[in-house]
C-alpha cells in the first residue's frame, strides 16, 4: 500500500516522539506499532518495518550520549557481541513465525511490553536502593565498566536481545533492569549502555528483516527520519530534564493499543 502524504507526516511525528522514548526509557516501539496498524499494514510487516525504522533513533541517542560512555569500551566491546547474537536469533525466530500465530500473540505482547514499562522505575528505585545499601566493593560506574561484563550479565542479554529481535518494545527496560543488578547506579551510563546494546540487536534483526522482503520500505525510510531526530533529542533532554508526562502517555497508549489490537483481532479487524 502507499499512504497518503498526510499519513507519512503523522508517520514521522510518530517516529520523532517514538526514537526520543527511545532514548530516554524505550517503549518506543508502542507508538510506531500500533500507528502501522493503524495505517493497515500487517502485524508481522509493520513489526520488521518499526525495527528496521528505529534503528537510526539508537545512532541518534548514542551521539547524544557520546559522554557518558566514555571510559567504558572495553564493557561496550563484550557487550556487542551478545546483543549481535540475540538480536539475530530473535529476528529469525520472527521469520518463522506463522504470521496467524504472530497476529495472535501481538496483543499480549504490547500489553506485556507496557506492563515492563510500567515496572521500569518502581524496579530501578528498588534495585538502586539494594545496591546502596549492600556496596561491598565500593566500584563506582565507571570502575565497574572499565572491565569486560561478567559472563551472567552476557548471558542476560542474549536473553534479553533474543527478544528484543523478535518484538523490540520493552528491550531496554529490561536492560536496564540488569545494569541496576550488577551495580550500575549512574542513569544516564546506564541509558547510553541500553541504547548501545539495542543498536547492536537490532542491526542484526534489521539487516535479517531487511533481506526477507517484509519492510515497507516507503514507510520505513520516512520514519527513519523522525527516529533519528528524535534519538538525538531525546538523548538530550533526558540529560537535562525528568519526563513523568511522557512516561505516563507512554503508559496510556500502550495499554491502549493493547485492549484496541485484542477486540481488533477477535472482531476481525486484523
Amino acid at each position: 500500500m502507499h499512504p497518503s502524504l498526510p499519513r507519512l507526516a503523522l508517520v514521522v511525528l510518530v517516529s520523532f516522539v517514538a526514537g526520543g522514548i527511545n532514548a530516554i526509557a524505550g517503549g518506543g516501539t508502542l507508538l510506531t506499532f500500533p500507528a502501522l496498524i493503524g495505517l493497515g499494514i500487517p502485524p508481522v510487516i509493520a513489526n520488521a518495518t518499526s525495527t528496521v525504522a528505529l534503528w537510526p533513533g539508537s545512532l541518534g541517542s548514542i551521539w547524544g550520549y557520546r559522554g557518558e560512555l566514555q571510559g567504558a569500551r572495553r564493557w561496550a566491546i563484550g557487550f556487542a557481541i551478545p546483543s549481535l547474537l540475540g538480536g539475530a536469533i530473535g529476528g529469525v525466530l520472527l521469520l518463522r513465525t506463522p504470521p496467524v500465530r504472530f497476529d495472535a500473540l501481538v496483543p499480549w505482547l504490547v500489553l506485556g511490553a507496557t506492563g515492563l514499562f510500567i515496572a521500569q522505575q518502581p524496579l530501578v528505585s528498588l534495585l538502586r536502593r539494594r545496591v546502596a545499601a549492600a556496596r561491598e566493593a565500593h566500584l563506582t560506574d565507571a570502575e565497574l565498566t572499565d572491565a569486560y561484563p561478567g559472563w551472567l550479565l552476557l548471558g542476560a542479554q542474549v536473553v534479553i536481545s533474543v527478544y528484543g529481535g523478535y518484538f523490540g518494545a520493552g528491550m531496554g527496560i529490561l536492560m536496564l533492569a540488569a545494569f541496576g543488578l550488577m551495580g550500575l547506579r549512574n542513569i544516564h551510563r546506564m541509558n547510553g549502555l541500553k541504547n548501545w546494546g539495542g543498536l547492536c540487536a537490532n542491526a542484526t534483526a534489521a539487516l535479517i528483516f531487511a533481506m526477507s522482503a517484509l519492510v515497507d520500505w516507503p514507510v520505513a525510510l520516512t520514519m527513519a527520519v523522525g527516529g533519528a531526530l528524535g534519538g538525538y533529542a531525546g538523548s538530550r533532554l533526558a540529560q537535562a530534564t525528568p519526563a513523568p508526562f511522557v512516561r505516563r502517555a507512554v503508559v496510556a497508549i500502550g495499554l491502549a493499543s493493547g485492549v484496541w489490537l485484542y477486540v481488533a483481532q477477535h472482531r476481525g479487524l486484523l
